[in-house]
């Protein structure tokens, strides 16, 4: 089966070349305890049967700057495509998706609105009117917008679907809908309402969501079940979260085959590799 990971990251060697500079000040845990380099996502990617990979900025490592992971994706075009990050309410917010496009050839960018070194509370801008000038850049060039934020904000999320019903927006982790109480899932319940919406709503599923459904009442099966039901697996994609998620890359694509063994054939290809070609053509040149 053709694999594509959607959500893998890179952190480089050389701190004098590629400055830390985290978003909210805080490095990530991971960035320091397990980082991998460019070279070392080719060789577990190789190791794990993986095609291609989209590579996501880390902004816990970098904050906006994309220099380390744009190089990388510049160096293996046979591999990478980049995500990058944006920070939406900076005033130059347009001119850096022009710059980071046109010039670097990022395929689409990253709202980091909440994350692990962010609280709670952060990411009360993200349906800001400031932030649409952004929004209508991403249109015009045609690229998916990936969302890092939390489930409590998906008031925030369901505006800018609805402001925009021409982007495609993709939701990292799924936005963590809350699955402990099992089925029918109530307490997620939003996630389903967004997703059967809003048609630019697309859900990258990772280890987050899989180590989440082994928690409560919850399960794999039937979550992805009812998700299906909603959305489709049309609007799924898979992401690794390698190194961010622990386990080599190959034991994380391991965990998702194992997760997502109940569905038919055709329906986990297009979670592995069918769906992240819809979002970034320039994949099926791979």
């Amino acid at each position: 089966m053709d694999i594509i990971d959607i959500h893998p990251h890179v952190i480089s060697k050389d701190v004098a070349r590629y400055r830390f500079n985290p978003v909210g000040g805080k490095m990530s845990g991971w960035s320091v305890e397990r980082p991998a380099d460019c070279d070392a996502m080719l060789a577990a990617m190789d190791a794990a049967g993986i095609r291609g990979s989209v590579l996501v900025h880390a902004s816990t490592a970098y904050g906006y700057d994309n220099s380390y992971v744009a190089d990388c994706a510049a160096a293996h075009p046979d591999r990478f495509r980049f995500i990058g990050a944006i920070d939406v309410t900076a005033p130059d917010a347009v001119e850096r998706v022009t710059y980071w496009v046109k010039e670097r050839g990022m395929v689409g960018f990253r709202i980091f609105a909440q994350g692990s070194t962010t609280g709670e509370g952060a990411g009360e801008w993200l349906a800001d009117p400031k932030t649409f000038p952004s929004w209508v850049r991403a249109r015009e060039f045609g690229i998916p917008v990936c969302v890092q934020t939390r489930f409590g904000s998906f008031g925030m999320l369901g505006k800018l679907l609805e402001q925009f019903p021409d982007v495609k927006v993709i939701v990292d982790h799924g936005g963590y809908p809350p699955t402990e109480d099992g089925p029918p899932y109530a307490a997620a319940q939003a996630f389903f309402d967004l997703g059967m919406k809003h048609r630019n709503f697309y859900f990258k599923l990772s280890e987050r969501n899989f180590d989440l459904l082994k928690k409560g009442n919850a399960n794999t099966q039937s979550f992805i079940e009812k998700t299906i039901d909603a959305i489709g697996t049309a609007r799924i994609a898979w992401g690794s979260n390698f190194p961010s998620s622990p386990g080599s890359l190959s034991e994380l694509l391991a965990l998702a085959k194992r997760e997502l063994a109940f569905l038919p054939e055709k329906d986990q290809e297009q979670i592995f590799s069918g769906t992240a070609r819809t979002l970034y053509p320039s994949l099926r040149s791979m």
